[in-house]
């Protein structure tokens, strides 16, 4: 909810009006464009998404 509302800058009530599949979907959108405009020099030359974070 954070990761959305601090990049499109919407409040929590209109983040918590999504639903949970909508909100996914804005975090990948996030990621993508985050992607293109920062791109990596990790390793694997691309940036995890936020959706990857905690996954091992």
């Amino acid at each position: 909810m954070g990761f959305i509302s601090y990049y499109f800058h919407w409040s929590a009530e209109e983040v918590m009006a999504l639903d949970h599949a909508s909100r996914r979907r804005w975090c990948e959108e996030i990621s993508a464009i985050n992607s293109s405009l920062n791109p990596s020099s990790t390793k694997k030359g691309k940036e995890k998404s936020i959706l990857e974070f905690g996954r091992k």
